[in-house]
């Protein structure tokens, strides 16, 4: 007969989300991860495989549990610039705020796994199109509501706003001036006058 898991996965997936945040994947050990978790280490090979398994759900799990209504909100009915510009502020206040020295978990895979490892990459850049996806929606209802120019490239201005927002959460990890990101975050509303 088969045992029963003496732990919780999912539970146990957060707690690792929130290791692996902290301190990256380099930085993690697997006696890390048995110690923050509270899991024995077979059991977390049994139920996530390695390190490198783990920390790709975490990420997985992450990504769900980041921004889970982004597309909703810039989807609305009604005017959709101003939902556009309030996911700019967010982001600005986020990478200015408490904790933002820990970064988004997306952004720092980009940073320390993405250029080495493809399944992070991946992950990382199927992220960025549902950023960019869903802005460039709203830039485009934007622009049949009258909101913003025709002749904007409401594709290409998502994706500029994509790696600026990226670029913010960056600097906002590595910066101790919340002023760098908030004037960032002004300029990139500029561009959507």
């Amino acid at each position: 007969m088969a045992r029963t898991k003496e732990f919780d996965p999912d539970a146990a997936l957060r707690a690792a989300i929130e290791l692996f945040w902290e301190r990256g994947y380099e930085a993690t050990s697997m006696a890390d991860l048995v110690e923050h978790l509270g899991v024995a280490r077979a059991s977390i090979y049994a139920t996530f495989g390695g390190k490198r398994e783990l920390y790709l759900k975490a990420l997985d799990r992450y990504g769900e549990l980041a921004d889970p209504d982004l597309i909703q909100r810039l989807s609305q009915p009604g005017p959709a610039l101003p939902a556009v510009r309030d996911l700019i502020r967010r982001f600005a206040e986020g990478a200015a705020g408490e904790g933002a020295r820990r970064g988004c978990l997306i952004t720092n895979t980009a940073v320390e796994l993405a250029p080495h490892d493809a399944q992070a990459a991946r992950r990382v850049e199927a992220a960025w199109l549902i950023q960019e996806t869903a802005i460039a929606g709203a830039l485009s209802r934007a622009q049949a509501q009258g909101e913003l120019s025709e002749d904007r490239d409401a594709h290409g201005l998502a994706r500029c706003l994509v790696v600026l927002l990226q670029g913010i959460r960056v600097a906002g990890k590595a910066s101790a001036d919340p002023g760098r990101v908030r004037s960032a975050a002004e300029q990139a509303l500029a561009l959507l006058d």
